[in-house]
């Protein structure tokens, strides 16, 4: 695991200086500690750093950045190659030769054999970027669910990149300001979509694309689309027995977790004690002839939110060297480390125990397996089958059910089965696409009511289903749960939970593999008929059927819990003081782009236990924090800005 950058000049005036990516590169420390590398092309208009985080061949051979035999070619890679072996054996046999024993060092002779044709063939995780110094060509990729990040500022003839935006905003050069069009995009999921960013003309290379670059311009190539297989193969998957189905389940997950097991350091699991993370650890339990680390997390004062008493049983179940973690309210403390590394304001809070359980596993291992992606492969979140039954619900059910709930404050409530039944019923009649983006959103009906009218009318018109315009031609054949597993795939998956992972593991220089986002794994599930992944109400059919053996009563038995954090409680107890300083101030900075009036009704109304307007909360002071932060990320400010 790494941390790329760099800057191509393709203007003959204009030159490079090294110590802008010096610069850029050192931003980035956290994502590679271990060395750092730099490439300066003779004419100083090619520039790439490399900070390296050592996983596979620790040695300096495997330093970045990396060429060819003749150094024509260097290249960058943020990640791991799973299938580096069986290229490597393949590029030596026509007459490839390797100075070191990495799996990066393949895709450098695998771009000499393909061209930009050779991340078809990568297996892994990963960022990459490859400067071709005979075609005056620069590629950047990313894989295809997009677990590392790539971003990019290209104006005319002039390009930079980073694995974050911080090595961007470190060039002293580069003038970047917040985009004022990502804001109600922000508030309305809590993140800004990919491919955009909360910065002016900053983007991320798109998930299973190639973005191609020389003096003529920009070109992407997209090498890996879900929606495409999905299309082509599912016809012959629903002819498959529900038994051959398990056993292909079975056997895929089984070597997706003994393929993320190579490394030549430490390595060790996250274990909530829910479905998905058992089955990682039952399987690595089995897999490695050794005792597996394990890693989780609880909250102080609030049961409902603690797993601890699961994880523990998990581990006694497979004997495995656990260590446990509580998080209190004094983590708010983090919040300005979360924004840093973040690069701007993020609406997950369970961004802090993902760093906090991050940080005290670093101390024991340096990779550590998850169990994302099981819940988006197999249908584990209550939407999913919120989406289906309102789907087929008579609309007179709707309107009774509507009636009968109409007393519940859903956002009030103290008995969540209650907030859930109110919540669907109000968004039941609305069309698919907008009912799921309603139940995944933070502020979807609020946005024109909140943001400030001098902004509104600064914006384009705001599109609540904009994130989805690329994916719709695509889910239009697909059933109710085939769409919204698509687009949760493609959206919350991808901008959520992977960004979430990705830095607050990186931040404290610990690798994530994510078994369950292994490519055959992901290709066969998507394809798989509904009635295997949800059937009458059952969650991840197929996957509990194929490791029943490993999984205890007490885990299969369990509801869906959720990562999150008791942000209701700590805003109306602990951190009342907290919120109040944030958002009430006659000079709060958000007060540019937000009503003021409106939030101090959001606040008030929650701390008086009119509603749970927790995460909400959490969004606008995250907000409110970056916009006090954000005139010191500039040159070598960013650089230090935040860490902890």
């Amino acid at each position: 695991m790494c941390g790329l950058c760099g800057e191509i000049r393709f203007d003959s005036n204009s030159r490079v200086n090294s110590e802008h990516v010096l610069a850029m590169r050192d931003a980035l420390v956290h994502r590679g500690p271990d060395a750092a590398g730099i490439f300066m092309s003779t004419d100083e208009r090619v520039g790439l750093g490399f900070r390296r985080l050592s996983i596979i061949d620790v040695s300096s051979n495997a330093n970045q950045p990396i060429p060819n035999e003749d150094a024509t070619v260097q290249l960058m890679l943020n990640g791991e190659i799973y299938n580096f072996q069986d290229l490597r054996k393949r590029l030596i046999s026509q007459g490839h030769q390797f100075r070191s024993n990495s799996d990066a060092e393949v895709v450098v002779h695998l771009y000499e054999e393909k061209g930009i044709e050779c991340v078809d063939e990568i297996d892994g995780m990963f960022a990459l970027a490859i400067w071709d110094q005979r075609e005056r060509r620069l590629m950047l990729a990313r894989d295809r669910a997009g677990k590392k990040p790539l971003f990019y500022i290209h104006k005319n003839a002039h390009i930079a990149f980073a694995s974050e935006i911080k090595g961007l905003l470190a060039h002293p050069a580069l003038s970047i300001e917040m985009d004022r069009q990502a804001i109600p995009y922000f508030f309305l999921h809590g993140y800004v979509p990919c491919p955009n960013s909360f910065y002016r003309d900053v983007y991320q290379v798109r998930p299973g694309e190639c973005v191609v670059v020389d003096e003529r311009g920009v070109a992407q190539r997209t090498f890996w689309d879900l929606g495409d297989y999905k299309m082509e193969t599912s016809r012959q998957a629903k002819q498959q027995s529900f038994d051959v189905a398990t056993g292909e389940v079975r056997r895929l997950v089984t070597q997706a977790v003994e393929r993320r097991l190579m490394s030549d350091v430490p390595l060790g699991a996250f274990l909530s004690g829910g479905l998905d993370s058992t089955i990682v650890v039952g399987l690595m339990n089995k897999l490695m002839g050794q005792r597996v680390k394990t890693f989780s997390i609880g909250f102080k004062g609030d049961p409902s939110f603690d797993e601890t008493a699961f994880a523990r049983l998990v581990a006694t179940r497979f004997n495995t060297d656990h260590t446990e973690f509580i998080v209190s309210p004094s983590a708010i403390d983090l919040m300005d480390t979360l924004i840093w590394h973040h690069d701007g304001p993020f609406g997950d809070s369970s961004a802090i125990p993902t760093y906090i359980v991050s940080k005290l596993t670093r101390e024991h291992v340096t990779v550590v397996l998850t169990g994302d992606g099981g819940d988006e492969l197999f249908a584990g979140y209550r939407r999913f089958r919120a989406a289906v039954l309102a789907e087929q619900m008579p609309g007179f059910m709707l309107s009774t059910a509507r009636l009968l709930l109409q007393p519940v404050n859903w956002v009030g409530t103290d008995n969540r089965w209650l907030a859930y039944a109110r919540r669907f019923v109000d968004a039941a009649s609305l069309p698919l696409y907008d009912r799921i983006t309603r139940w995944s959103g933070l502020f979807y009906d609020e946005l024109e009511d909140m943001l400030q009218p001098d902004l509104l009318a600064s914006l384009q018109p705001i599109n609540r289903l904009l994130y989805l315009d690329q994916e719709l031609p695509k889910m239009s054949k697909l059933t109710p749960l085939g769409k919204v597993l698509h687009a949760n795939y493609k959206t919350y998956l991808l901008d959520d939970l992977l960004v979430k992972t990705d830095r607050c593991t990186m931040s404290n220089s610990l690798e994530a593999r994510a078994p369950f986002l292994d490519r055959e794994l992901v290709e066969y599930v998507a394809m798989l008929p509904d009635a295997l992944k949800l059937h009458r109400g059952r969650y991840k059919v197929v996957l509990r059927e194929a490791f029943q053996d490993l999984l205890p009563t007490a885990v299969q038995q369990r509801g869906k819990m959720g990562f999150g954090v008791p942000l209701d409680a700590w805003f109306r107890n602990d951190l009342q003081k907290f919120v109040n300083e944030m958002l009430l101030p006659s000079d709060a900075r958000y007060r540019e782009y937000v009503r003021p009036t409106f939030v101090h009704d959001l606040v008030r109304r929650h701390q008086s236990g009119q509603i749970n307007a927790g995460l909400r909360l959490w969004s606008l002071v995250t907000f409110e924090r970056w916009l006090q932060m954000l005139p010191s990320w500039n040159k070598t400010g960013a650089v230090t800005a935040g860490v902890a």
